[in-house]
């Protein structure tokens, strides 16, 4: 009997379509998956099921039985007379372990002549890493990764001291480049503990290429963003992007550290979801953590409803026009997706299309 999984995830380098393979992809918390837990996810368009067995494995799976197509993530664990532990489907029982073999089929009797071990489902790759679990979506089931998933500067004092998750109704693309416009800042996230009307400068900001992306390397914040007024001191920020959709800003005031990471997940080709993660070791998150995270939902959903706006134009096609330097952030997006897609179809290695720049704009 053949494998049951043979799909492969779609890239694409067009704007707005498919999706970039071979690499990880942010799908969740460590704290999400306790032992004994499964959980289902959307990830590319694909159905998976992520799982902990009761003895801390990690493991993900697709997430749909080859006999009946019942979702597996709505089954439970099993423990054999051996100890080894499988996932049951919910349907007819039938039992898959952590590589994605089947390891029984209990409708079976001793006569029937089935080679159980050759029924499969797709095993997708998955690690941990600083508290966050990474799924490796290759471009065929049999895709392994090349390294490690990302780590990010600055993911100090423990667990996050701030989650939020919403889902933009958006395609990966758009959701990227819209999080990364710095000119936006003005008209989207006006208050008062942030940009007022009229708070507008001239920037110019240094760039430089870093594994995967680019970053603004590290600046004093400009004097119109008020909210760096809470940690006192004088702060400095980097901000950085790394393919396929993470971007983190990492503030320092003197020793104490601020980490303020994007992950942006494609559920599917018109959905989204951006998870917001903060740690920090600085005082303030002692005793302002329900303000700043206040203020950072505020922005997430003041971006999100941009995203509605914005979809109302898009369903037309247009042709969009990027223009220097707001938008280089945006074309160096599209440079880096073009060139994944490139070394992977040649069979060598990533080489970064971004060079170093320095780029001016008003906000």
């Amino acid at each position: 009997m053949p494998d049951c999984e043979t799909r492969a995830v779609r890239a694409d380098g067009r704007f707005g379509q498919g999706f970039l393979t071979d690499t990880w992809y942010f799908a969740g918390l460590s704290s999400d998956l306790r032992p004994g837990r499964l959980l289902h996810a959307d990830l590319l368009g694909e159905p998976v099921m992520l799982g902990r067995s009761t003895s801390g494995e990690l493991f993900a799976l697709r997430d749909v039985c080859p006999h009946r197509a019942a979702p597996l993530s709505a089954g439970k664990f099993h423990r054999d007379e051996l100890g080894v532990e499988s996932v049951a489907c919910p349907y007819h029982g039938w039992r898959f372990r952590a590589d994605g073999a089947c390891a029984a089929i209990p409708s079976l009797t001793a006569g029937q002549a089935m080679d159980v071990s050759k029924v499969r489902v797709r095993r997708y790759p998955v690690a941990e890493s600083q508290g966050m679990v990474f799924a490796w979506m290759g471009a065929t089931p049999l895709s392994e990764p090349d390294g490690p998933p990302p780590v990010f500067p600055g993911a100090v004092g423990g667990a996050p001291k701030i989650v939020d998750r919403m889902v933009f109704d958006a395609h990966i693309d758009q959701a990227v480049v819209g999080l990364m416009d710095p000119a936006h800042g003005p008209y989207v996230h006006r208050q008062w503990w942030w940009r007022t009307a009229g708070s507008e400068h001239d920037k110019e900001k240094r760039f430089e290429p870093r594994e995967q992306g680019f970053a603004m390397v590290r600046h004093a914040p400009s004097r119109n963003s008020r909210a760096y007024a809470i940690l006192g001191g004088r702060p400095e920020t980097e901000i950085t992007f790394r393919l396929p959709g993470l971007r983190w800003e990492h503030v320092t005031v003197g020793r104490r550290q601020v980490l303020s990471l994007t992950c942006l997940t494609p559920l599917d080709e018109g959905r989204t979801l951006v998870t917001q993660l903060v740690w920090s070791d600085h005082p303030a998150f002692s005793l302002l953590t329900p303000v700043i995270a206040r203020m950072a939902r505020t922005f997430l959903r003041q971006d999100g409803d941009m995203v509605k706006l914005q979809n109302q134009g898009l369903k037309h096609d247009p042709t969009l026009l990027w223009v220097d330097d707001a938008d280089r952030q945006a074309k160096w997006y599209q440079a880096l997706k073009r060139e994944w897609i490139a070394s992977r179809r040649e069979g060598r290695p990533f080489e970064n299309p971004v060079q170093p720049a320095i780029l001016r704009w008003r906000s």
